[in-house]
């Protein structure tokens, strides 16, 4: 007990501590590196990792696509297998592609008055934000929903609510959730930028944004297919949202016209808003890569597949339109589609059908 009570403590010096080294500052992506970023919705039909394949194989540096079906409600929330997911984040580092963006599933629908109907619509969004986050997103886009009946006032207050609810106990990583702007169909709320902010200003504990789709604001009445019409559209988002809170620009031409409100896309250059007005949507200087614009803000096109090969062609006039040459850009794969030749076949029978309904029609036959 002596030896205890006489034992003298050792005295340490400060310099011979172990202090462990503060940890690195991550690296910034590849894909913020100040270029053009221009990429398409992929299928994720067999493996989901299929779908880096299909982006690079169309010319593309950077993708969107689903997490799981997205017309069907996800059974036990369809969760993604590590392996799976860690072989997906793999396989994108590989191929350089970013950013990824997700769409969440068009069921979901957070502002809905049937509860029912919103509780479920929780928990897909719930759902949708892990998916993502174990994909490594960069993006997860949502359409904010539908007012059903409500006001629209009702409405935005159960999207915040709802997007609040769905992201409880998530670490997000480096994952933003970005509203999409609608053309207005029906009782969708979105259409209006200040319905976009109220939204943001509701949800400023969670990482925001706002993904800007062209045929959406064309066909809620925005003109965007003259300098003087895109010029007041971009001053009007910037003094609600702000082009700042603006990560990706979904890039659709329109099957309907201006102020529409009907959600139709056509292929780049074949609608309503044409080329010259892409041209400069996509080389404004607040839009592209450049000082005044958001680095890492992507282009992705949404558009349809009419023929093998519409997606490959819609790829490569984006990067016309911004004036970069093949030499620059990812290297498509020729003939490469995610439609084979049987879509155009079938095609070329409807119409081979059609055209004989017409001459027995003008022969007098049945």
């Amino acid at each position: 007990m002596a030896d205890l009570l006489n034992r003298v403590e050792p005295v340490y010096d400060e310099s011979d501590e172990y202090r462990p080294e503060p940890l690195p500052i991550p690296a910034p992506p590849a894909w913020l590196d100040g270029s053009f970023r221009i990429g398409i919705h992929s299928s994720i039909a067999g493996d989901i990792a299929g779908s880096l394949e299909i982006a690079s194989k169309l010319g593309a540096n950077a993708l969107q696509i689903f997490s799981a079906s997205p017309r069907m409600w996800a059974r036990g929330g369809a969760r993604i297998a590590d392996a799976d997911a860690a072989r997906f984040r793999a396989r994108r580092t590989e191929l350089g592609l970013g950013p990824l963006v997700i769409h969440d599933n068009y069921l979901i629908n957070l502002a809905s008055p049937e509860r029912v109907m919103r509780a479920r619509s929780i928990q897909a969004f719930h759902d949708e934000i892990v998916r993502a986050v174990s994909l490594g997103a960069d993006f997860l886009v949502a359409h904010p929903g539908a007012s059903m009946g409500n006001s629209v006032s009702q409405a935005i207050e159960d999207i915040a609510d709802g997007m609040r609810q769905a992201a409880r106990g998530i670490k997000f990583g480096g994952l933003r959730i970005l509203l999409e702007n609608t053309s207005g169909m029906g009782s969708s709320v979105g259409s209006r930028f200040e319905e976009l902010r109220a939204i943001l200003d509701l949800t400023r504990d969670l990482p925001m944004g706002v993904c800007l789709d062209t045929a959406h604001v064309f066909q809620a009445g925005f003109d965007i297919t003259t300098e003087a019409g895109l010029s007041g559209m971009l001053q009007l988002f910037e003094r609600t949202v702000g082009l700042a809170r603006l990560y990706v620009l979904h890039v659709n031409d329109s099957k309907t016209p201006l102020g529409s409100r009907v959600d139709r896309h056509e292929n780049i250059g074949e609608g309503k808003i044409g080329l010259d007005a892409f041209a400069r949507i996509l080389n404004h200087p607040q839009l592209g890569p450049g000082p005044l614009g958001v680095a890492g803000r992507a282009f992705i096109l949404e558009t349809p597949i009419d023929e093998p090969g519409d997606d490959r062609r819609n790829v490569r006039a984006l990067w016309d339109l911004v004036g970069v040459d093949t030499k620059h850009t990812p290297r498509a794969e020729d003939g490469f589609s995610m439609v084979r030749g049987k879509k155009k076949a079938a095609a070329r029978g409807s119409q081979n059908s059609q055209r004989k309904m017409t001459k027995k029609k003008v022969r007098g036959g049945k």
